[in-house]
C-alpha cells in the first residue's frame, strides 16, 4: 500500500507546481513577501470579489457608515433588518479597507505602523463586527449565505498572508470535492435516461473543466485557457436537447422538463460555486434532493419488478 499524502505537501503534478489537501491537488502559488502593502492589496482583492458575488446594494461607502448603523438599529421588521444588517457589513468592511489603505499610505512616507496601532485595532473591529453580519448577507442568486466568503477579507487582516494562502488552498479543495460530489450525483441521475442517453462524458468534462477554474487566479496567464474550456464545457451541457418519441406521452414531457430544469439548476450552482471559489452546501443540498425525487419519480419507476 503506498504511503498516504500529507496534507501541505508540495510537487510538481502535470507540469504544474501544486499543493496536496484533503485528496485533491491544487495550483500552488507563491505567497508575497509579507507586509502592509500586501496585505492592503489582497484585503482590496477580496473585497471586491466579495462584492461581486453577493447581493445588490450591499457595497455602502464606509463614509456612509453612521447612516447604515442607525438604519440597522431603527429597522423592526426581520427581513428588511436582514437586509440593513447587510448593508451594515459592506459599509463596515469600506471604513476598514478606506483606514488600511491610509496606514500603508503613512507608512510609505516613514511612519512606522506597529500591530498595536489605536488605526489598526479600528480596522481590525470594523472586519470583526462585519464578519459577524455576515450571516445575513446572501448569494447573488439569492438563496444562499455566503458568509465563509464573507470572512475572507479579515483572516487576510488578523492572519500571516501565507497562513491565509493555506486556508485558501484548503478551501478550494473542499470546493472540488463539492464539485465531483454534484457532476457524480447529476451523472447517476440521468444513468438509464433514455432522453438524454450521452450526458455522462459531457458531465465529466465539465467536472474536471470546473475544478480547473476553481484553483486559477485571475492573474494567471492559463486563464485564458482555462476559463473558455468552462464556458464551453457548461455551454455544452446547457444546450443538450432531450431527445422525445414521435408522440410522446405526458410523462415524457414532464420528466424532459424536470430533466432539463435540474440540469440547468446544476450547472448554474457550480458556476457560482466555481466563481465564489467556496463551497455553497445549502444549495447542493437542495439541489441533490431534487436529483432524488426526480430519479425516483421517473427513472426508478422503469426498473422492472422482480
Amino acid at each position: 500500500m503506498s504511503q498516504a499524502i500529507s496534507n501541505g505537501t508540495i510537487a510538481e503534478i502535470d507540469n504544474r507546481t501544486c499543493i496536496y489537501y484533503d485528496g485533491y491537488w491544487v495550483k500552488h502559488y507563491e505567497p508575497p513577501p509579507e507586509s502592509l502593502e500586501a496585505k492592503k492589496a489582497l484585503i482590496e482583492a477580496l473585497t471586491r470579489r466579495l462584492f461581486n458575488h453577493v447581493e445588490h446594494g450591499v457595497n455602502i461607502p464606509g463614509i456612509r457608515l453612521a447612516e447604515a448603523r442607525e438604519a440597522y438599529q431603527r429597522e423592526n421588521d426581520p427581513e428588511r433588518k436582514r437586509v440593513n444588517g447587510a448593508m451594515l457589513a459592506g459599509a463596515l468592511f469600506n471604513r476598514a479597507a478606506a483606514i488600511f489603505t491610509k496606514l500603508v499610505e503613512l507608512q510609505a512616507d516613514g511612519v512606522e505602523i506597529e500591530p498595536d496601532n489605536a488605526l489598526m485595532r479600528e480596522c481590525g473591529d470594523y472586519l470583526l463586527e462585519a464578519l459577524d453580519l455576515g450571516q445575513m448577507v446572501r448569494h447573488r442568486g439569492g438563496d444562499e449565505g455566503i458568509d465563509e466568503l464573507w470572512g475572507e477579507p479579515f483572516k487576510a487582516f488578523s492572519q500571516p498572508i501565507a497562513a491565509f494562502y493555506e486556508s485558501r488552498y484548503i478551501k478550494i479543495a473542499q470546493t472540488m470535492r463539492d464539485v465531483d460530489r454534484i457532476t457524480a450525483t447529476l451523472t447517476a441521475t440521468f444513468e438509464g435516461s433514455t432522453q438524454m442517453p450521452d450526458i455522462k462524458p459531457l458531465l465529466l468534462e465539465f467536472g474536471e473543466a470546473a475544478k480547473r477554474k476553481t484553483e486559477i487566479l485571475r492573474t494567471d496567464p492559463a486563464i485564458f485557457k482555462v476559463w473558455p474550456a468552462f464556458v464551453v464545457a457548461r455551454d455544452r451541457l446547457q444546450n443538450i436537447q432531450p431527445r422525445l418519441s414521435p408522440a410522446p406521452s405526458l410523462k415524457e414531457i414532464h420528466e424532459a422538463q424536470e430533466g432539463n430544469r435540474i440540469l440547468n439548476a446544476g450547472t448554474a450552482l457550480v458556476t457560482n460555486i466555481v466563481r465564489a471559489r467556496v463551497p455553497m452546501p445549502k444549495s447542493a443540498r437542495d439541489l441533490l434532493g431534487k436529483c432524488d425525487q426526480f430519479r425516483r419519480t421517473f427513472l426508478d419507476s422503469r426498473a422492472p419488478a422482480l
